[in-house]
């Protein structure tokens, strides 16, 4: 990854802000090539809830830990539930910008990746299944834009909903590590926003501190 400060962030309220364009088109095609090639070789999964009831989007995980849905509960666990292997290891994109944005956070333990086709959202949830739930949650975006829904750690409060494109980065602390959030849809590509990075939709890269 080439170095560069990152951008001011903004701030879209208690305590989440986003770095707009964090990661410029090189680094994003590297790293969106890198996930998808590690996915794909490690084998995605296809998330259900406990119930029974398919996720829109496919997961995979980087590090030490992965998070899985499956009819067993949500939880944390080191090996891919199908094939028994670890993880792949976390890419150094990923702790480098983790320690750029959270320089005092303990180093991150679970990289969620979601991919996003067309047709799928993500409903609204919280990040509940961590140990240690003061660490604040960052999330990379890359390929199509997506409208992203953020509400509070209220289930039914008020809800607010902004853009991310490919490249930001979305930091939730504070209150908002606790609220409700979840991605309504994707929107059409942007072509000054959203560089072709081989593959079609989005990624989601949702990175995690989960032990005390």
């Amino acid at each position: 990854m080439t170095t560069s400060p990152l951008p001011q962030p903004e701030s879209v309220g208690d305590g989440a802000i986003i770095y707009r364009r964090a990661l410029n088109d090189h680094d994003q095609k590297s790293l969106s090539g890198w996930t998808m090639a590690a996915c794909n070789a490690a084998g995605w999964l296809a998330p259900v809830t406990p119930g029974g009831k398919p996720f829109s989007v496919r997961q995979m995980n980087f590090g030490p830990l992965g998070w899985v849905s499956d009819r067993r509960g949500y939880r944390y666990q080191a090996d891919h539930p199908e094939t028994g292997q670890p993880w792949p290891a976390m890419p150094d994109t990923i702790t480098d910008l983790w320690n750029a944005c959270l320089p005092d956070a303990p180093e991150p333990q679970c990289c969620l990746v979601n991919h996003y086709t067309d047709s799928a959202r993500m409903g609204l949830h919280r990040d509940a299944d961590e140990e240690d739930q003061t660490v604040p949650l960052m999330t990379l975006s890359l390929g199509a834009p997506a409208r992203f829904r953020l509400g509070r750690p209220e289930r039914g409060g008020p809800t607010r909903s902004f853009v991310l494109d490919s490249g930001d980065i979305l930091i939730m602390g504070g209150t908002s590590r606790r609220a409700y959030h979840g991605i309504d849809k994707l929107l059409p590509a942007d072509a000054l926003f959203s560089p072709d990075l081989g593959f079609d939709g989005r990624l989601s890269l949702t990175v995690r501190r989960v032990t005390s």
